[in-house]
This record gives structure tokens, C-alpha cells and sequence, in this order.
């Protein structure tokens, strides 16, 4: 395992940070198929996202947890931007990293993510074409949860409000009195809606997986790019690689998976559902992420071959 840091070449002076995760007996010498690992909004490289990259990298994987820009070690200001757009294009930002290392094949990169981090690394294997397979753990397509509600209960027009509530935000944040914040997560236990995402909370706010580099917000300006936001955009054209998406059989976000398989090009595309898993099972509870990781690990040495 290594720390590293590196320039971010999308053009904002960004420099991300990131661990890298090597196979049993490395040899730099060599090379390997490498896999990039994005964590959930709100989340930081250390939780979910460097668990499964551990755990790919035990099955003789390369695998890269980071931290978006803004958030985390990664460097930006303001902290905790959650521009779909900018976190689109950290996910190749890391394979442009990746292709500099003697020791990776940049034929054989791949991209795999956890709740919003699956929907960029979707958004990502969309228009890059460097990207060679993806992976997708309790996938979110983060325009649609803000637009549809968790359940998809909500109509794309109702969800006007927020456009102006973070129009607004823009004003008040340029008027230079603080920036507006949003919950990624819910902030405090009493907040939660339903079980699923009281436990959404204990993830991140309790010593279960709290993490001084993870507060759990946004910032509200961010609704403008949110909510127009479409991680599978063009799917039905360009997604051409191979997906395995994972998902509880009990997760509200489900259909996000569901929808991104209906919507891909791609004829090698499969849906593996975790029985009795809910959204966030999937994060950290061990049989959960290891019957995800026992699908997962096979699929990247299979695809990334």
C-alpha cells in the first residue's frame, strides 16, 4: 500500500491524493491490471472505497482508492464541492495517472465505484474510452436521487425548487458570507427518513466509519449541476464495456442499477443482488462486501484479461 499524490490535468491546479493497493508478491517489473475505486459522496478514500480496493488488490489487482477534488487530501477550494462534472473527470484524472506507472498495463484499466462514486465511474467509462470494464456497488446516479427522490417517487419538474434553492445559494455564497451546506447523508440520527438511511448516518457519523476528512456535506450551489445531472447520459450509445453492477435486494436505490443496465449499449452487462443486503450493507458489513468482492474480482480478471 502507497500513498501518493498527483496533479489532477483537467485544468483547476488540482492535486489529488490517493492509496494505491498492491497484489500479493509485487513486482514492479511486471505489469498488472489496475482498477480505479471511487468512494460515495460524502466519503473519503479511507472507508468503503479503500476497503474493496484492499480487497481487489488481494485477488492480483492494482487497485486506486482517491479522493475527489475538494474533498478529503485531495486539494480545492471551496472543501466539499460536489460538481458532478468535476468528479466525472477526477475518475479519469486517476487513469491519467495510472498510465504513467511502468508497472500497470494501460490496456487494462478499469473503473468501479460505490453509490455516487459508481455513477461518475459510469459517467467516466462514457467518454473514456481508456476505461475497459465497470464495476458498480449500490450504484447512484446522483442527478436522479436528488431529482427522483431515494425511491424515484418524484417527478423530474417538482424538483424545480432546488434549482432555485441553489441559485440562491450562489448569491448569498458570492456575497462572501460563508458557504450554504447541503447533507449528503443525514446528518444527525433524528434526520433519517427510513431505516436504510438512519444507517446512512450511523456510517458516517458514528465510530462504525466516521472520519475527520468526512463531514457529510455539500454545498448548496452544487444543486445547479446536481440536478441536471446525468451520470448514464448517452449510455444507450457509448457504454459499450462490460458492467457487473452489485445491489442489495433490500436497497431503495436499487432501480439505479436497474435503469443504467436497461440503458447501456453494452451486451455484457450483469446485475448480481446481494440477498437481504440493503444500500449501505453493502458498504462495510464483511459477508456482504465479500460476496460483492467474490463477483467483482473475477469480473475485472476476466474483462481486464
Amino acid at each position: 500500500m502507497s500513498h501518493v499524490t498527483f496533479p489532477n490535468r483537467n485544468g483547476q491546479g488540482i492535486t489529488m491524493a490517493a492509496i494505491v493497493h498492491f497484489p500479493p508478491h509485487f513486482d514492479e517489473r511486471k505489469q498488472y491490471p489496475a482498477v480505479v475505486v471511487s468512494h460515495p459522496g460524502g466519503g473519503v478514500k479511507e472507508q468503503t472505497a479503500g476497503l474493496y480496493a484492499s480487497k481487489l488488490a488481494e485477488q492480483g489487482l492494482i487497485a486506486i482508492a482517491f479522493d475527489r477534488s475538494y474533498q478529503g487530501e485531495s486539494s480545492g477550494e471551496p472543501r466539499q464541492l460536489e460538481n458532478p462534472h468535476v468528479s466525472t473527470e477526477d475518475v479519469s484524472a486517476v487513469v491519467d495517472y495510472l498510465t504513467t506507472l511502468p508497472y500497470v498495463d494501460e490496456n487494462r484499466i478499469g473503473a468501479m465505484g460505490i453509490c455516487a462514486g459508481a455513477g461518475y465511474s459510469a459517467n467516466a467509462a462514457i467518454q473514456d474510452r481508456r476505461i475497459k470494464a465497470l464495476g458498480m456497488v449500490s450504484a447512484v446516479n446522483i442527478g436522479q436521487m436528488f431529482r427522483n427522490g431515494w425511491d424515484n417517487s418524484v417527478k423530474d419538474a417538482d424538483a424545480m425548487g432546488y434549482l432555485a434553492f441553489g441559485s440562491q445559494a450562489r448569491t448569498t455564497d458570492a456575497a462572501g458570507s460563508g458557504y450554504a451546506t447541503i447533507p449528503l447523508a443525514p446528518l444527525r440520527e433524528e434526520d433519517a427518513p427510513n431505516e436504510e438511511l438512519r444507517e446512512a448516518w450511523e456510517y458516517y457519523h458514528t465510530p462504525r466509519c466516521e472520519h475527520p476528512n468526512a463531514p457529510g456535506f455539500a454545498l448548496t450551489r452544487n444543486l445547479n449541476q446536481i440536478i441536471t445531472y446525468d451520470a448514464y447520459h448517452k449510455a444507450e450509445a457509448f457504454l459499450t464495456q462490460p458492467i457487473l453492477a452489485v445491489a442489495g435486494s433490500r436497497a431503495g436505490s436499487k432501480w439505479m442499477s436497474d435503469d443504467l443496465l436497461a440503458r447501456a449499449a453494452s451486451t455484457d452487462k450483469t446485475l448480481h443482488v446481494v440477498e437481504g443486503a440493503n444500500h449501505m450493507s453493502l458498504y462495510d458489513v464483511p459477508r456482504y462486501v465479500d460476496e460483492a468482492v467474490a463477483q467483482l474480482a473475477p469480473f475485472f480478471l476476466r474483462t481486464l484479461n
